[in-house]
């Protein structure tokens, strides 16, 4: 019984020793931040070391919301009968995920995000706030869900 008292206590302190070396330690649980100083690489590395789901989309090519929504699905992997618009995105985001069964965490990546007229600032802000959303409502899940984003 003491052996296992004392492995069990050994993973304990290699599970917190491993938390406080991660790349994404003093990055909340729930948040949509500017990708700032990470790298793309780094933090698929991280998300891989936690077991968590790593989604990434590369924008730079679309200059309409229609387009990065499209891009954003493809990534993603959305259903084919996806609607390209954000009241679908967040249903992916949240509900359909959610069904699909306990989750590890996300680390998310939108990189390169138009800014042209027809997806502008305020396309933008809608777009980071349907992530927002999905990020509260993995929060009350008790699920990490961090967004990483830049802007072209």
């Amino acid at each position: 019984m003491r052996d296992e008292s004392l492995h069990t206590e050994m993973i304990q302190v290699i599970a917190q020793a491993e938390e406080e070396m991660s790349l994404l330690k003093t990055v909340p649980l729930n948040v949509v931040q500017s990708i700032r100083a990470f790298r793309v690489a780094d933090l698929q590395e991280e998300a891989a070391r936690l077991g968590q789901h790593f989604l990434y989309a590369y924008c730079a090519e679309a200059t309409t919301k229609q387009q990065v929504l499209g891009i954003i699905a493809q990534a993603f992997h959305f259903p084919k009968h996806f609607g390209k618009n954000f009241d679908a995105l967040a249903d992916c985001l949240t509900d359909l995920t959610c069904k699909a069964g306990p989750q590890p965490g996300f680390v998310v990546v939108l990189e390169q995000l138009p800014n042209t007229p027809k997806f502008d600032k305020e396309a933008r802000e809608i777009l980071l706030d349907v992530f927002r959303d999905a990020a509260d409502f993995w929060a009350e899940k008790k699920v990490a869900f961090r967004v990483f984003y830049s802007f072209q």
